[in-house]
């Protein structure tokens, strides 16, 4: 691996994160004390990083987005991150690219809208009863004719109350397998709006304020076949090739926003004075502050290294896996020691630590919990030895 940045990396970063600094955590504390990420507010910045060329940046050049290589991406995310999700990502949209399996006239009225950020995506594979085994979904697309009846209920849908449309995986089927029946699944895209089609509420939980999650709900809801995205009872090959690109997304911004823990607890630690000394005089600080340092470095070389593999035609699920579950633990670990190295103050809402705090929970769940992580590195371990 080369660690050199090019001058065009480094412009990059550099416009990312003035982006960030100066037109999004200004309105932290707004987001924070009401929860909402007003629509008119929304709207401005949105207008404001297409202008910057900061939209859609993940996408390749041939539909319209900048075209990054995966390690210059992952910079711009962990820029992102130094922020929370309602502004990062509600105003400098990321479109799946699971939308690249786009076919034909998907690619004009959801593919290339959404990169132009005319057209807002979400994503709804998670089930009140399916979280982790997506094969234990029960929402069902059955054909009848030429067209699909989708019912079924999905949960934690994030930003669906201000999406144009979802990509919607449901089970079309059953096939034998080694451990008998299993379902298939299928992708579709159904807009928002559509009959049969709601969208409620879903849940207050603690984690990204202003970053919405929906349930929603599917009641015989007739979409054609040529809402496929994909091939029928392929969604898993269409889920796999998005999958690897969220985590490493997760482990980015993860980075990120310990990158700040980190910096407010070494400040504090230089200015807060206790006994005479500054507190990080103290080795029960000053050890915190390399630990949390170490770690940081740690989680941003792995994810890296998953980047940079990923750029090669070499990266795997578990390159993917060890950057998320190594750069999510690591924000939860520097988040809480920067917290306790404040004492009562970082748990003051005068300062985003309590919010990066809070914010941590969720990236050890989202986009494959942990444990899920922990499951694809011991398998891709014991797998060659026959266990």
């Amino acid at each position: 691996m080369d660690f050199s940045l090019s001058d065009e990396q480094r412009l990059i970063i550099k416009t990312t994160r003035d982006f960030v600094r100066n037109e999004l955590v200004p309105h932290e504390p707004e987001v924070e004390r009401t929860g909402v990420l007003r629509p008119e507010l929304h709207r401005e910045l949105k207008a404001k990083a297409i202008e910057a060329g900061l939209y859609a940046a993940n996408m390749p050049s041939e539909v319209g987005g900048a075209g990054l290589d995966t390690v210059t991406w992952v910079l711009y995310e962990k820029e992102l991150g130094w922020t929370g999700y309602a502004l990062h990502y509600g105003c400098v949209g990321r479109p799946s690219n699971i939308l690249l399996a786009c076919q034909g006239e998907q690619r004009e009225r959801y593919l290339l809208p959404a990169v132009r950020g005319e057209r807002v995506e979400c994503l709804a594979m998670t089930e009140p009863t399916a979280g982790s085994d997506l094969r234990g979904m029960r929402a069902t697309a059955v054909a009848a004719g030429g067209d699909f009846i989708i019912n079924g209920t999905k949960h934690f849908i994030s930003h669906a109350d201000h999406a144009d449309f979802v990509i919607l995986f449901a089970a079309t089927g059953e096939e034998a397998a080694a451990r008998g029946k299993r379902k298939q699944i299928t992708a579709f895209l159904v807009d928002v709006g559509h009959p049969g089609f709601t969208i409620r509420p879903g849940y207050a939980n603690v984690s990204h304020r202003g970053y919405t999650n929906s349930i929603l709900e599917f009641s015989d809801c007739r979409v054609p076949s040529s809402a496929i995205l994909g091939e029928l009872h392929r969604g898993f090959e269409v889920a796999n090739s998005w999958l690897g690109a969220t985590r490493l997304q997760v482990a980015a911004t993860c980075l990120g926003r310990a990158e700040r823990a980190l910096e407010l607890a070494t400040q504090w630690s230089a200015q807060r004075v206790q006994f005479g000394q500054p507190i990080g005089k103290f080795q029960g600080v000053s050890f915190k502050l390399a630990d949390m340092a170490v770690e940081l470095r740690a989680a941003e070389l792995l994810t890296l290294q998953a980047a940079w593999k990923q750029d090669q035609g070499t990266a795997t699920d578990t390159d993917m896996a060890i950057a998320k579950l190594k750069a999510s633990e690591m924000l939860a670990m520097v988040a809480d020691e920067a917290l306790q190295i404040h004492g009562g103050m970082g748990l003051m809402s005068d300062l985003p630590l309590e919010r990066i705090w809070r914010d941590a929970r969720i990236e050890r769940i989202w986009e494959g919990t942990s444990e899920i992580q922990r499951h694809i590195i011991s398998r891709a371990l014991l797998r060659p030895l026959g266990a």
